[in-house]
């Protein structure tokens, strides 16, 4: 017998609001989840992640404090605490969203694995469902690449590694990107000894170019990097992980406490057995989405990490509105322009738009203004020698191609460029340069970054 639903939504990230929502408009729902619910983002993301990295802020506001006149020093860290402090509040957090759901008749909450039998009947448990809509929101986990022995080795991927209970010592990070970025700095400023291999030339390849050589300059600071470098082989001898890796015709043997592996992620596909609905993937297994987040399959429609379009939380909330929108009746293409990023490293990193690289690559006429935090007054107050903002925009029309920051609160900062754009392509440089801020404030960095560009 197979229970019929008008709703189905796979995934209790993102997907959750769009079943809690449905549900309360009166549609026979079900939500299937088969690990804590709120997602990656909560649970071994986005909010455990920050909230360790708060941690090392601290410790670098304090290892930094000298500058001020201030004579301060860390004496213990007790990293257990650290770790155990996100960990406690997020599994609190997970556990109340169940507790709410299973309070209520509708969403009916699933827990498992759900695999596809037909187009639209799903399997859980031994239990078949099915419905007209189908949201697939089930996201995505981290690639483990296939590193000869690499599975004879204890290592570790984001989700174990904001949870330790132990300070490692040493750590070898496989992986340049977000992740390698944001936890490499953490572990490196509590003072382990962190080595990053990276395949290419850059850490953080996909930020500007200009940030992404100061990023790595400044992380040469406190940690090792090899770039250009490939990984051979692992094994494990006694209490250490050896890493064998290659830099050109030279070959040398690693060896840390700890093996993290931060190489991007994978898309859930395989496991949901995709093919059964005959929804279409890309080469790397996303699923394939057109600007309504519908499917190649009517009456399914994908959000998320799984659909790729950004591996973002705030981008994936975006388009579970607009999916419940759309399953609604209401047809709506989701409003993607423009979407930011940052990553929380030491200094923080953010982006809105094109870098200078592919404004190069489209054949964009366009001009540029940048501006050192060092040159303004907040910038002073706080010691800043090394952040600017950079501007990159369109020589005929103004509009604002890109903006990137490297900086304190360059999170924050850049969201003064976004309401911009979102507020008027052509008119959001004027917005910059004429907009009355309070003196003297970061924001300032922005503004004269938009004022140095040549119009």
């Amino acid at each position: 017998m197979v229970k019929t639903f008008d709703v189905i939504v796979i995934g209790g990230g993102s997907g959750l609001d769009i079943a809690v929502e449905a549900a309360e408009r009166g549609l026979k729902t079900a939500i299937i989840e088969q690990g804590p619910l709120g997602g990656t983002c909560l649970n071994r993301g986005c909010i455990p992640s920050k909230m360790i990295i708060h941690a090392a802020e601290v410790m670098q506001t304090i290892a930094q404090s000298s500058q001020f006149g201030i004579d301060v020093t860390a004496k213990k860290v007790n990293f257990s605490r650290v770790t155990g402090r996100a960990s406690t509040l997020v599994d609190a957090d997970a556990r109340s969203i169940e507790h709410a759901l299973r309070s209520e008749k509708n969403p009916t909450l699933f827990r498992g694995n759900a695999t596809f039998v037909g187009q639209k009947i799903l399997n859980i448990n031994g239990e078949k469902i099915t419905a007209k809509k189908i949201v697939i929101a089930a996201g995505a986990r981290p690639t483990i690449p296939p590193i000869p022995r690499l599975d004879t080795v204890p290592y570790l991927t984001s989700t174990e590694a904001l949870r330790l209970k132990t300070f490692p010592k040493s750590m070898i990070i496989i992986g340049g990107g977000y992740i390698a970025a944001e936890l490499g700095n953490f572990y490196a400023t509590l003072g382990c000894k962190v080595t990053i291999i990276q395949r290419g030339p850059l850490l953080i390849p996909r930020e500007d170019k200009d940030v992404a050589e100061l990023f790595m300059k400044l992380w040469k600071e406190k940690g090792n990097v090899l770039v250009n470098t490939n990984v051979v082989n692992v094994q494990k001898q006694k209490r250490n992980i050896l890493v064998t890796v290659q830099q050109g015709n030279v070959k040398k043997t690693l060896h840390a406490e700890k093996l993290l592996i931060a190489t991007g992620v994978t898309p859930n596909t395989d496991s949901l057995n995709i093919a059964k609905t005959g929804v279409k993937t890309t080469k790397n297994g996303f699923i394939q989405v057109n600007k309504f987040m519908e499917t190649s399959v009517p009456g399914i429609w994908a959000l998320g990490d799984i659909a790729g379009v950004y591996l973002f939380k705030h981008s994936a909330n975006l388009e579970a509105q607009y999916v419940l929108h759309n399953i609604l009746g209401t047809k709506r293409a989701v409003p993607y322009y423009p979407m930011p990023h940052a990553i929380f490293t030491s200094p923080q990193i953010a982006g809105v738009g094109m870098t200078e690289q592919e404004a190069q690559e489209q054949n964009k006429e366009y001009v540029m203004g940048r501006y050192d935090y060092k040159d303004t007054g907040m910038g002073a107050a706080l010691e800043e020698k090394n952040g600017f903002v950079k501007l990159i925009v369109e020589r005929k029309t103004k509009e604002i191609l890109g903006c990137h920051i490297i900086g304190p609160e360059a999170s924050t900062l850049i969201h003064e460029v976004v309401v911009a754009m979102k507020a008027d392509r052509r008119k959001a440089l004027d917005i910059l340069r004429t907009a009355v801020l309070v003196h003297p404030a970061l924001s300032e960095v922005v503004q004269r970054a938009a004022l140095s560009v040549p119009v």
